[in-house]
Protein backbone atom coordinates (compact mmCIF):
# COMPACT_ATOMS: atom_id res chain seq x y z
CA UNK A 1 0.00 0.00 0.00
CA UNK A 2 0.98 3.74 -0.86
CA UNK A 3 1.90 5.47 2.30
CA UNK A 4 -0.13 8.15 0.51
CA UNK A 5 0.55 11.80 -1.02
CA UNK A 6 0.46 13.44 2.52
CA UNK A 7 2.87 10.95 4.58
CA UNK A 8 3.88 12.72 7.32
CA UNK A 9 1.51 15.04 7.52
CA UNK A 10 0.14 15.03 11.04
CA UNK A 11 -3.58 16.60 11.79
CA UNK A 12 -5.51 16.92 15.26
CA UNK A 13 -9.01 16.34 14.83
CA UNK A 14 -11.31 17.98 17.50
CA UNK A 15 -13.88 18.04 14.67
CA UNK A 16 -17.56 15.71 15.54
CA UNK A 17 -19.67 14.57 14.34
CA UNK A 18 -20.15 14.85 10.07
CA UNK A 19 -18.37 17.63 8.14
CA UNK A 20 -14.99 17.80 10.36
CA UNK A 21 -14.28 14.34 10.58
CA UNK A 22 -15.78 13.75 7.29
CA UNK A 23 -12.40 16.54 6.36
CA UNK A 24 -9.90 14.82 8.33
CA UNK A 25 -11.13 11.50 6.56
CA UNK A 26 -10.48 12.53 3.16
CA UNK A 27 -6.84 13.85 4.57
CA UNK A 28 -6.09 10.64 6.41
CA UNK A 29 -6.95 7.95 3.19
CA UNK A 30 -4.27 10.12 1.83
CA UNK A 31 -1.70 9.11 4.25
CA UNK A 32 -1.96 11.91 6.81
CA UNK A 33 -1.91 10.93 10.46
CA UNK A 34 -4.77 11.85 11.77
CA UNK A 35 -5.11 11.75 15.43
CA UNK A 36 -8.72 12.50 16.68
CA UNK A 37 -9.17 14.10 20.18
CA UNK A 38 -11.73 13.15 21.59
CA UNK A 39 -13.70 13.89 24.94
CA UNK A 40 -13.58 11.21 27.73
CA UNK A 41 -17.38 10.67 26.64
CA UNK A 42 -16.56 10.71 23.44
CA UNK A 43 -17.51 11.96 19.75
CA UNK A 44 -21.35 11.76 20.01
CA UNK A 45 -21.40 10.01 16.30
CA UNK A 46 -19.80 6.91 18.16
CA UNK A 47 -23.55 6.16 19.37
CA UNK A 48 -24.86 6.58 16.15
CA UNK A 49 -27.14 3.61 14.75
CA UNK A 50 -26.81 1.54 12.56
CA UNK A 51 -25.17 -1.22 14.67
CA UNK A 52 -24.37 -4.85 13.18
CA UNK A 53 -26.92 -7.16 14.96
CA UNK A 54 -24.14 -9.83 16.62
CA UNK A 55 -22.44 -6.29 17.91
CA UNK A 56 -22.32 -6.20 21.59
CA UNK A 57 -19.42 -4.20 22.31
CA UNK A 58 -20.90 -1.13 20.13
CA UNK A 59 -18.08 1.21 20.39
CA UNK A 60 -18.97 2.78 17.22
CA UNK A 61 -21.94 1.79 14.55
CA UNK A 62 -22.01 2.68 10.60
CA UNK A 63 -22.19 6.71 11.30
CA UNK A 64 -18.94 6.35 12.77
CA UNK A 65 -17.24 3.32 11.23
CA UNK A 66 -18.10 5.62 7.58
CA UNK A 67 -16.41 8.92 8.39
CA UNK A 68 -13.42 8.07 10.85
CA UNK A 69 -11.37 5.35 9.50
CA UNK A 70 -7.84 5.44 9.31
CA UNK A 71 -7.59 7.66 12.77
CA UNK A 72 -6.44 6.89 16.12
CA UNK A 73 -8.10 8.37 18.89
CA UNK A 74 -6.68 10.10 22.54
CA UNK A 75 -9.00 11.21 24.78
CA UNK A 76 -7.96 14.34 26.43
CA UNK A 77 -9.99 16.61 28.81
CA UNK A 78 -9.16 19.84 27.13
CA UNK A 79 -10.66 21.43 30.71
CA UNK A 80 -8.36 19.56 32.76
CA UNK A 81 -4.65 21.03 33.35
CA UNK A 82 -3.45 17.50 32.47
CA UNK A 83 -5.09 17.30 29.20
CA UNK A 84 -4.57 21.18 28.12
CA UNK A 85 -0.88 20.47 28.92
CA UNK A 86 -0.89 17.37 27.00
CA UNK A 87 -3.33 18.82 23.70
CA UNK A 88 -0.48 21.79 23.55
CA UNK A 89 2.86 19.42 23.22
CA UNK A 90 0.37 17.52 20.77
CA UNK A 91 0.12 21.08 19.25
CA UNK A 92 4.08 21.95 18.97
CA UNK A 93 4.24 18.79 16.77
CA UNK A 94 1.43 19.27 14.45
CA UNK A 95 0.67 20.42 10.96
CA UNK A 96 -2.79 20.92 11.07
CA UNK A 97 -5.70 21.26 13.26
CA UNK A 98 -9.23 21.03 12.50
CA UNK A 99 -12.63 21.49 14.90
CA UNK A 100 -16.09 22.67 14.05
CA UNK A 101 -17.81 24.12 17.30
CA UNK A 102 -19.24 27.31 17.42
CA UNK A 103 -17.09 30.79 17.56
CA UNK A 104 -15.51 31.39 20.81
CA UNK A 105 -15.31 27.95 22.37
CA UNK A 106 -11.38 27.21 21.37
CA UNK A 107 -11.28 31.34 22.60
CA UNK A 108 -13.07 30.01 26.41
CA UNK A 109 -10.87 27.03 26.78
CA UNK A 110 -7.54 29.60 26.27
CA UNK A 111 -6.73 27.53 23.12
CA UNK A 112 -7.60 29.76 20.27
CA UNK A 113 -5.88 30.21 17.25
CA UNK A 114 -4.08 33.10 18.57
CA UNK A 115 -2.72 31.29 21.65
CA UNK A 116 -1.56 28.33 19.78
CA UNK A 117 0.32 30.00 16.88
CA UNK A 118 2.40 30.84 19.86
CA UNK A 119 3.15 27.72 20.43
CA UNK A 120 3.64 26.75 16.07
CA UNK A 121 3.72 29.31 14.02
CA UNK A 122 3.26 27.10 11.12
CA UNK A 123 0.14 25.32 12.81
CA UNK A 124 -2.36 25.50 9.52
CA UNK A 125 -5.86 26.22 12.52
CA UNK A 126 -9.15 25.19 9.91
CA UNK A 127 -12.45 25.48 11.90
CA UNK A 128 -16.29 24.94 10.16
CA UNK A 129 -18.81 26.52 11.69
CA UNK A 130 -22.50 27.09 10.55
CA UNK A 131 -21.91 30.80 9.89
CA UNK A 132 -18.39 31.02 10.01
CA UNK A 133 -15.73 32.59 12.17
CA UNK A 134 -15.98 36.62 12.84
CA UNK A 135 -11.92 36.56 12.10
CA UNK A 136 -13.52 36.42 8.77
CA UNK A 137 -16.71 38.29 8.60
CA UNK A 138 -18.82 39.16 11.05
CA UNK A 139 -22.37 37.64 10.26
CA UNK A 140 -25.06 38.35 11.96
CA UNK A 141 -25.57 34.85 12.90
CA UNK A 142 -21.83 34.24 14.49
CA UNK A 143 -23.37 32.33 17.44
CA UNK A 144 -26.12 30.57 15.78
CA UNK A 145 -25.78 26.83 15.85
CA UNK A 146 -26.48 24.87 12.87
CA UNK A 147 -26.76 21.40 11.13
CA UNK A 148 -27.14 20.51 7.56
CA UNK A 149 -30.67 21.02 7.34
CA UNK A 150 -30.29 24.62 8.68
CA UNK A 151 -27.23 25.02 6.14
CA UNK A 152 -29.29 23.58 3.45
CA UNK A 153 -31.81 25.69 3.96
CA UNK A 154 -30.34 29.26 4.19
CA UNK A 155 -27.62 28.71 2.14
CA UNK A 156 -30.13 28.08 -1.08
CA UNK A 157 -29.53 24.59 -2.20
CA UNK A 158 -33.40 23.37 -0.94
CA UNK A 159 -34.90 26.75 -2.51
CA UNK A 160 -33.94 25.33 -6.35
CA UNK A 161 -34.82 22.08 -5.15
CA UNK A 162 -38.19 20.07 -5.23
CA UNK A 163 -41.45 18.83 -7.13
CA UNK A 164 -43.08 22.23 -7.16
CA UNK A 165 -42.27 26.19 -7.13
CA UNK A 166 -43.74 26.25 -3.93
CA UNK A 167 -42.29 23.15 -2.54
CA UNK A 168 -38.75 23.08 -1.34
CA UNK A 169 -37.37 19.75 -0.82
CA UNK A 170 -33.85 19.05 1.67
CA UNK A 171 -31.50 17.27 -0.03
CA UNK A 172 -31.22 13.75 0.89
CA UNK A 173 -26.94 12.91 2.25
CA UNK A 174 -26.02 15.54 4.51
CA UNK A 175 -24.43 17.98 1.90
CA UNK A 176 -24.81 20.98 4.39
CA UNK A 177 -21.86 18.99 6.08
CA UNK A 178 -20.03 17.46 3.57
CA UNK A 179 -19.63 20.03 0.90
CA UNK A 180 -17.91 22.57 3.51
CA UNK A 181 -15.73 19.57 4.24
CA UNK A 182 -14.47 19.32 1.43
CA UNK A 183 -13.80 22.80 0.86
CA UNK A 184 -11.79 22.99 4.39
CA UNK A 185 -9.96 20.48 2.64
CA UNK A 186 -8.83 21.85 -0.23
CA UNK A 187 -8.03 25.32 2.05
CA UNK A 188 -5.78 22.89 4.46
CA UNK A 189 -3.83 21.73 1.88
CA UNK A 190 -3.51 25.18 0.25
CA UNK A 191 -2.78 26.51 3.74
CA UNK A 192 0.18 23.69 4.25
CA UNK A 193 1.74 24.72 0.95
CA UNK A 194 2.05 28.01 1.92
CA UNK A 195 3.67 27.05 4.99
CA UNK A 196 5.93 24.42 3.61
CA UNK A 197 7.65 27.54 1.48
CA UNK A 198 7.31 30.21 4.43
CA UNK A 199 6.95 29.02 7.28
CA UNK A 200 3.98 30.37 7.94
CA UNK A 201 0.80 29.18 9.35
CA UNK A 202 -2.51 30.47 9.19
CA UNK A 203 -5.92 30.41 10.06
CA UNK A 204 -8.80 29.22 8.00
CA UNK A 205 -12.43 28.62 7.79
CA UNK A 206 -15.60 27.46 6.26
CA UNK A 207 -19.14 28.33 6.97
CA UNK A 208 -21.32 25.83 6.35
CA UNK A 209 -23.72 28.22 4.78
CA UNK A 210 -21.30 29.79 2.50
CA UNK A 211 -20.09 26.58 1.27
CA UNK A 212 -23.76 25.60 -0.11
CA UNK A 213 -24.25 28.97 -1.50
CA UNK A 214 -21.17 28.28 -3.75
CA UNK A 215 -22.01 24.70 -4.91
CA UNK A 216 -25.20 26.96 -5.93
CA UNK A 217 -23.66 28.30 -8.76
CA UNK A 218 -26.70 29.49 -11.29
CA UNK A 219 -29.12 30.71 -8.24
CA UNK A 220 -26.61 33.30 -8.03
CA UNK A 221 -25.83 33.86 -11.69
CA UNK A 222 -29.87 34.02 -12.59
CA UNK A 223 -30.52 36.61 -10.16
CA UNK A 224 -27.46 38.56 -10.90
CA UNK A 225 -27.87 38.24 -14.68
CA UNK A 226 -31.66 38.07 -15.74
CA UNK A 227 -33.47 39.20 -12.54
CA UNK A 228 -34.12 35.72 -11.78
CA UNK A 229 -35.45 34.27 -8.46
CA UNK A 230 -34.67 30.78 -8.72
CA UNK A 231 -37.09 27.73 -7.37
CA UNK A 232 -37.82 24.31 -7.58
CA UNK A 233 -37.73 23.18 -11.07
CA UNK A 234 -38.99 19.25 -10.55
CA UNK A 235 -36.31 16.61 -12.10
CA UNK A 236 -35.77 18.66 -14.78
CA UNK A 237 -33.14 21.85 -15.36
CA UNK A 238 -34.45 25.46 -16.00
CA UNK A 239 -31.79 26.46 -19.25
CA UNK A 240 -31.64 22.93 -20.74
CA UNK A 241 -33.60 20.49 -22.66
CA UNK A 242 -33.97 17.46 -22.22
CA UNK A 243 -31.70 16.88 -19.05
CA UNK A 244 -33.05 15.31 -15.82
CA UNK A 245 -35.31 12.13 -14.76
CA UNK A 246 -37.52 10.57 -16.96
CA UNK A 247 -39.82 7.66 -16.00
CA UNK A 248 -39.03 3.80 -16.70
CA UNK A 249 -41.31 0.83 -16.57
CA UNK A 250 -39.45 -0.40 -13.13
CA UNK A 251 -38.36 2.85 -11.93
CA UNK A 252 -36.24 5.96 -12.97
CA UNK A 253 -33.58 6.66 -15.26
CA UNK A 254 -31.42 9.68 -16.04
CA UNK A 255 -31.11 11.67 -19.47
CA UNK A 256 -28.89 14.67 -20.15
CA UNK A 257 -28.87 15.57 -24.08
CA UNK A 258 -29.08 19.50 -24.35
CA UNK A 259 -26.82 19.38 -27.14
CA UNK A 260 -27.76 19.45 -30.68
CA UNK A 261 -25.45 15.96 -31.20
CA UNK A 262 -27.00 14.34 -27.76
CA UNK A 263 -30.26 15.19 -29.07
CA UNK A 264 -30.07 13.36 -32.52
CA UNK A 265 -28.56 10.55 -30.90
CA UNK A 266 -31.45 9.98 -28.71
CA UNK A 267 -34.13 10.72 -31.33
CA UNK A 268 -32.26 7.90 -33.44
CA UNK A 269 -32.25 5.65 -30.47
CA UNK A 270 -36.19 6.38 -29.66
CA UNK A 271 -36.78 5.93 -32.94
CA UNK A 272 -37.52 9.55 -34.17
CA UNK A 273 -34.59 10.65 -36.30
CA UNK A 274 -36.48 13.43 -38.37
CA UNK A 275 -36.51 15.30 -34.84
CA UNK A 276 -32.91 15.86 -35.02
CA UNK A 277 -32.95 18.27 -38.19
CA UNK A 278 -36.48 19.71 -37.46
CA UNK A 279 -36.36 23.15 -36.52
CA UNK A 280 -39.03 23.01 -34.11
CA UNK A 281 -36.90 19.90 -31.88
CA UNK A 282 -32.74 20.29 -33.31
CA UNK A 283 -31.98 23.19 -30.90
CA UNK A 284 -31.58 23.63 -27.39
CA UNK A 285 -33.60 26.46 -26.91
CA UNK A 286 -36.12 25.28 -29.09
CA UNK A 287 -36.61 22.27 -26.87
CA UNK A 288 -36.92 24.66 -23.73
CA UNK A 289 -39.90 26.15 -25.81
CA UNK A 290 -41.79 22.79 -25.68
CA UNK A 291 -40.63 21.18 -22.76
CA UNK A 292 -43.84 19.50 -22.17
CA UNK A 293 -43.26 17.72 -25.41
CA UNK A 294 -39.78 16.62 -24.93
CA UNK A 295 -40.90 15.24 -21.39
CA UNK A 296 -43.88 13.42 -22.89
CA UNK A 297 -41.85 12.10 -25.82
CA UNK A 298 -39.42 10.40 -24.06
CA UNK A 299 -41.34 9.09 -21.15
CA UNK A 300 -43.28 7.54 -23.58
CA UNK A 301 -40.12 5.30 -24.97
CA UNK A 302 -38.74 5.06 -21.81
CA UNK A 303 -42.37 4.59 -20.20
CA UNK A 304 -42.54 1.28 -21.53
CA UNK A 305 -38.92 -0.42 -20.76
CA UNK A 306 -36.91 -1.30 -17.80
CA UNK A 307 -33.60 0.50 -16.21
CA UNK A 308 -31.70 -2.61 -18.01
CA UNK A 309 -33.37 -2.36 -21.34
CA UNK A 310 -32.45 1.36 -21.10
CA UNK A 311 -29.00 0.79 -20.66
CA UNK A 312 -28.72 -1.41 -23.24
CA UNK A 313 -30.44 0.89 -25.45
CA UNK A 314 -28.76 3.87 -23.91
CA UNK A 315 -25.50 3.03 -23.04
CA UNK A 316 -22.70 4.88 -24.30
CA UNK A 317 -24.58 6.35 -26.92
CA UNK A 318 -25.58 9.20 -24.76
CA UNK A 319 -25.31 10.67 -21.39
CA UNK A 320 -27.76 7.85 -19.00
CA UNK A 321 -28.16 6.27 -15.85
CA UNK A 322 -30.38 4.61 -14.02
CA UNK A 323 -31.73 6.16 -10.86
CA UNK A 324 -29.88 2.96 -8.33
CA UNK A 325 -30.66 1.75 -4.83
CA UNK A 326 -28.06 0.64 -2.29
CA UNK A 327 -28.65 -3.28 -3.36
CA UNK A 328 -28.59 -1.96 -7.17
CA UNK A 329 -24.59 0.00 -6.75
CA UNK A 330 -23.36 -2.91 -4.53
CA UNK A 331 -24.72 -5.03 -7.78
CA UNK A 332 -22.85 -2.91 -10.26
CA UNK A 333 -19.60 -3.79 -11.45
CA UNK A 334 -18.33 -0.14 -11.66
CA UNK A 335 -17.98 0.33 -8.35
CA UNK A 336 -16.02 -2.96 -7.68
CA UNK A 337 -13.78 -2.11 -10.21
CA UNK A 338 -13.16 1.78 -8.75
CA UNK A 339 -12.68 0.19 -5.42
CA UNK A 340 -15.38 2.60 -3.98
CA UNK A 341 -17.11 -0.59 -1.75
CA UNK A 342 -14.41 -1.42 0.84
CA UNK A 343 -14.70 -3.99 3.75
CA UNK A 344 -13.07 -3.17 6.95
CA UNK A 345 -13.04 -4.66 10.84
CA UNK A 346 -16.61 -4.34 12.67
CA UNK A 347 -15.30 -4.51 16.65
CA UNK A 348 -17.19 -6.44 18.12
CA UNK A 349 -18.76 -8.29 15.16
CA UNK A 350 -17.79 -12.18 13.48
CA UNK A 351 -17.67 -10.40 9.77
CA UNK A 352 -16.38 -7.32 8.46
CA UNK A 353 -18.61 -4.10 6.57
CA UNK A 354 -18.11 -2.30 4.04
CA UNK A 355 -17.72 1.64 3.46
CA UNK A 356 -17.17 4.07 0.81
CA UNK A 357 -14.10 3.88 -0.94
CA UNK A 358 -11.95 6.58 -1.74
CA UNK A 359 -12.66 8.71 -4.66
CA UNK A 360 -9.81 10.98 -5.26
CA UNK A 361 -7.43 8.73 -7.34
CA UNK A 362 -4.10 9.56 -7.43
CA UNK A 363 -1.61 7.42 -10.04
CA UNK A 364 2.00 7.65 -7.74
CA UNK A 365 0.55 7.89 -4.28
CA UNK A 366 -3.05 6.51 -4.31
CA UNK A 367 -5.00 6.75 -1.11
CA UNK A 368 -6.56 3.90 0.44
CA UNK A 369 -8.97 2.82 3.65
CA UNK A 370 -6.05 2.33 6.14
CA UNK A 371 -8.38 0.56 8.77
CA UNK A 372 -11.29 0.87 10.27
CA UNK A 373 -12.10 3.64 12.52
CA UNK A 374 -10.98 3.46 16.20
CA UNK A 375 -11.78 2.68 19.51
CA UNK A 376 -12.41 5.16 22.26
CA UNK A 377 -8.97 6.22 23.36
CA UNK A 378 -7.48 3.59 21.73
CA UNK A 379 -3.96 4.73 20.50
CA UNK A 380 -3.73 7.28 23.62
CA UNK A 381 -0.92 5.53 25.05
CA UNK A 382 0.84 4.96 22.07
CA UNK A 383 0.69 8.49 20.73
CA UNK A 384 1.39 10.51 24.18
CA UNK A 385 4.28 8.70 24.90
CA UNK A 386 5.63 10.02 21.90
CA UNK A 387 5.50 13.46 22.46
CA UNK A 388 8.58 13.77 24.54
CA UNK A 389 10.31 12.27 21.05
CA UNK A 390 8.35 13.77 18.11
CA UNK A 391 9.82 17.38 17.42
CA UNK A 392 8.62 19.65 14.75
CA UNK A 393 10.94 20.27 12.20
Amino acid sequence: MSPGALAGLRVLDLSQVLAGPFCTQMLADHGAEVIKIEPPEGDPARRFAPFRADDAERAFGGYFQSINRGKKSVVLDLKDPAGRAAFLKLVASADVLVENYRAGVMERLGLGYEVLAQINPRLVYGAIRGFGDPRSGESPYNDWPAFDVVAQAMGGIMGITGPAADQPLKIGPGVGDTVPALMLAFGILAAVRHAERSGQGQFLNISMIDGVLALCERLVHQYSYAGEVAGPEGNGHPLLCPFGLFRAADGWVAIGCPTDNFWAALATAIGRPELAGDPGWATNAARLARRGEVTTLVEGFTGQRSKAQLKVLFGGRVPFGPVQNAAEIFADPHFAARGMLVEVEQPGSATPVTIAGVPVHLSATPGAVRGRAPRLGEHTAEVLAGLDVRRHS
